[in-house]
């Protein structure tokens, strides 16, 4: 990327972060989730992140908060970096319509999920992350220190006793998808991996430059592979698919980029070769995606012209 180009992103998240702070209304906290029920809604924070580590930020863009489905876009690289094209026979890729906790669909398709981005297909991810490693959540948090930079980034464990406490329709799901033999991991063993898995807690800066892969082709930071070009190319195409629960479709419309949302509030998406962004505001909309965020990554794209279209 140029200097001229790369230059032009703080002034760009600068009239980002004016454009959204004007806007009236930001949506409502995840309260289904009693540890995250009482977030801020004011609070918003960008930041962008070159393929060469590089980072810009603005508002709270250092302010850690709960990842909760974006670590979904992660365990899918690392799962299929270990497993490759195999892990497509335990879940789907395409677009499911329903909410991301949905049980609808499971029953008529053989306990196969429609995507690894609805509740069903993280847990089946999480699942086959586990048997590759004995430790899919310690795996993720790894990877994410490493690809950040940041080794303080943690588990919350008050957020995921809290979604634990409230896991009965994840519970549901997985012992559903174990009576088609699509589950190996004890489910209670498999619970614990996946609420602690979305219980991260990290920054818009930590997971814009986490993603950097994505829009490296597959290149982790330290110049080593975790993935083909191809198999990159797969996730993002999954996550402008499926990314943003059953509203992919207006997301694509308005942002244009491969996006994994996540109801604490944080989008990652990707610029493929040229940057990956995250941006983080914990008020939602009624499918679950941060209001301010989907405007400031619209006027993102908007502003730089930067786009998969």
């Amino acid at each position: 990327m140029s200097t001229a180009v790369a230059l032009a992103f703080q002034p760009v998240l600068d009239q980002i972060a004016a454009d959204i702070a004007a806007r009236p209304g930001r949506g409502r906290p995840a309260d289904y989730i009693p540890a995250l029920a009482e977030a801020d809604t004011s609070r918003f924070g960008m930041a962008v992140a070159e393929p060469d580590g590089t980072v810009y930020g603005v508002g709270d863009w250092r302010q850690p908060f709960s990842t909760q489905s974006i670590t979904k876009a992660f365990t899918l690289a690392l799962t299929l970096s270990l497993e490759g094209e195999a892990l497509w026979e335990h879940v789907g890729r395409e677009p499911s319509g329903n909410p991301f906790n949905s049980l609808v669909q499971l029953e008529y398709e053989n306990g196969i999920p429609r995507n690894p981005f609805i509740n069903a297909g993280a847990l089946v991810v999480t699942d086959r992350l586990h048997a590759l490693t004995g430790d899919a959540s310690g795996t993720l948090r790894a990877f994410l220190r490493a690809e950040s930079g940041n080794a303080d980034l943690d588990f919350d464990h008050a957020v995921a006793a809290s979604e634990a406490a409230h896991g009965d329709r994840n519970a549901a799901l997985a012992y559903f998808m174990a009576s088609y033999g699509n589950i190996g991991t004890p489910v209670p063993e498999l619970l614990e991996q996946y609420f602690r898995q979305c219980s991260l807690e990290a920054s818009c800066a930590d997971l814009a430059l986490a993603a950097g892969f994505l829009a490296r082709h597959g290149i982790r930071a330290d110049g080593s592979s975790l993935l083909t070009r191809s198999e990159a190319k797969q996730v993002n195409a999954v996550m402008l698919t499926c990314g943003t629960y059953d509203a992919a479709g207006d997301f694509a419309y308005r942002v244009g980029l491969p996006g994994k949302s996540g109801v604490g509030g944080g989008i990652i998406a990707v610029v493929p070769g040229r940057c990956t962004l995250c941006v983080w505001s914990p008020g939602l909309d009624q499918r679950g995606n941060s209001v301010a965020g989907v405007a400031a990554l619209d006027r993102f794209t908007t502003l730089t012209g930067l786009s998969v279209f």
